[in-house]
């Protein structure tokens, strides 16, 4: 296990707000430094953040940040973030693939131009982006790719409630599974994450369920604390692995997630379990 992050430099999709945010501003915490390639130049009439204030509060929190204003989908945005970061840096330590795009409509209301869109960030952005990284990730100490999304059910109950949205979120998990495979020689780490409860973001507000949601979820904090431990194994051991926050979390000693209610004093039993997890 590696003491802290320190010095570690992440590359990061999105994470302008939200979880991505929460991910940065803990390994910040410990004085890593932090790429963020996201779009989000002008401030969302509807959202807070943008990846200039990211980056500010990255730098309060303690870590070095490099702002890169760029689209996932983009082959040269991409080729300049990875060029970027490890010419401010030094090299790249790890990829949080965080950028991802929801619609949980179903088939026949699924709009191709929002299909597609979920397929180019999710899946494309994803695979693009790792790897891109990869010839840099193999001179690291502790390499890991770490990607926000959920393990392989193949339950109809999942397979068939927004089958967009789950070929997209199951695309990212299984290029990032296909990584740790063909990478597991070079010593890359390449797990996914994935959390038992909804979170409260703008995704859940917006995409599932409004403030009666936000209600009944977990803060970021509790993604970013399970990312920090996963980060922080040893690459060669710790990979291709579908993993959980509060299992991550219980491994790593926790056994109180209170603090983690994103509405005070909610009992556990009353959280809203998050989709793909039966």
């Amino acid at each position: 296990m590696t003491a802290t992050l320190a010095g570690k430099t992440i590359l990061m999709s999105g994470g302008s707000r939200g979880i991505g945010l929460a991910i940065a501003l803990r390994a910040a915490r410990d004085g890593a430094n932090i790429a963020l390639l996201a779009k989000t130049d002008t401030p969302h009439p509807k959202l807070a953040g943008t990846v200039h204030s990211a980056a500010e509060e990255i730098r309060a929190a303690g870590g070095q940040a490099l702002p890169i204003v760029g689209d996932v989908r983009n082959d040269d945005d991409i080729t300049e973030a990875v060029l970027k970061t490890q010419g401010e840096f030094g090299g790249i330590d790890i990829v949080v693939n965080n950028a991802s795009v929801i619609d949980l409509s179903g088939s026949l209301d699924l709009a191709a131009k929002k299909y597609d869109l979920m397929q180019d960030v999710n899946v494309r952005g994803t695979f693009l982006l790792s790897r891109a990284a990869i010839p840099i990730l193999k001179e690291a100490e502790n390499p890991h790719i770490l990607s926000l999304s959920p393990p392989l059910n193949l339950s109809p109950k999942w397979l068939g409630a927004h089958t967009g949205y789950t070929m997209a979120k199951y695309g990212m998990s299984m290029a990032t599974l296909g990584m740790a495979a063909e990478f597991a020689k070079d010593g890359i780490a390449a797990n996914t994450l994935w959390p038992a409860t909804t979170i409260a973001t703008a995704a859940v507000q917006f995409a599932l369920g409004g403030d009666r949601m936000m209600k009944v979820s977990r803060t970021p904090e509790i993604y970013a604390d399970a990312a920090y431990e996963v980060l922080r194994k040893p690459a060669r051991d710790y990979t291709g692995q579908s993993l959980i926050v509060e299992d991550v979390l219980r491994d790593a000693g926790v056994t109180d997630f209170a603090r983690y209610a994103a509405t005070p004093g909610t009992p556990d039993a009353e959280l809203y379990p998050d989709i793909f997890l039966d």
